[in-house]
């Protein structure tokens, strides 16, 4: 069954997609996808052979997570989700056993919120403050955007401590990604993120705070780009 799902993906490939992805997601020397393999397959063609295949045995799947095509390795993370109800603890100990395959904001994003996210939602969360004081990009990542799930529950204070967490990080996709989480947060509850704001907006990276600022007033907003809020 393993064979039938890499030759439907083959066939579903474009050349010219696959150039596409290899530079938006940036799989060449120095990007933060180097090495990455594409064959070119769109999302919804990926969901849709995820579907088909959702049956496939779970060792299989964990098979598919661990191949050098980017594609592989989001259908095996679309076919995880499908599984997750009925085989939580299998699925989960997957996940993490292989999360250094998850190692794109695609592949993080298509994933954390609706694997990590409902197994943590009453359980101990120890493990996303490991993730996020990690020296890797893709699990530092992971360990915020997981907090969507909480975030959507009006649950914020998990996001809240991640975020102060990576306040000071380097790189923009943590930037951006601690942005979008504070603009979710302020989307439910605006006071609770200009609490926070008020507190950091004069130390946050600049692309940390147009993310997280991004629905304010555009009058309020310029007050808080001057540092003068």
């Amino acid at each position: 069954m393993l064979e039938k799902i890499i030759k439907e993906l083959e066939n579903n490939s474009n050349e010219k997609k696959a150039k596409a992805s290899y530079k938006f997601l940036k799989a060449f020397p120095g990007g933060y996808g180097e090495g990455d393999e594409f064959l070119g397959l769109t999302v919804p063609i990926q969901r849709k052979i995820a579907k088909k295949y959702k049956n496939l045995p779970l060792e299989d799947v964990e098979k598919l997570l661990q191949s050098k095509f980017h594609e592989h390795r989001l259908t095996a993370l679309f076919i995880l989700i499908l599984n997750y109800k009925n085989k939580k603890e299998e699925v989960i100990n997957i996940y993490l056993r292989n999360l250094d395959r998850v190692n794109n904001w695609d592949l993080v994003d298509s994933s954390a919120p609706y694997l990590l996210g409902p197994y943590l939602e009453n359980k101990d969360k120890s493990i996303l403050y490991e993730l996020a004081k990690s020296d890797n990009l893709w699990k530092q990542r992971v360990a915020i955007i997981t907090t969507f799930y909480f975030i959507k529950k009006n649950d914020f204070k998990d996001a809240l401590k991640i975020s102060e967490l990576l306040l000071n990080h380097k790189h923009d996709l943590i930037h951006k990604a601690v942005g979008w989480m504070l603009r979710e947060i302020g989307k439910r509850d605006k006071k609770v993120e200009e609490e926070f704001l008020k507190k950091y907006y004069k130390k946050m990276p600049r692309t940390m705070l147009r993310y997280a600022i991004e629905k304010f007033p555009e009058e309020e907003r310029q007050k808080i780009l001057k540092g003068i809020w």
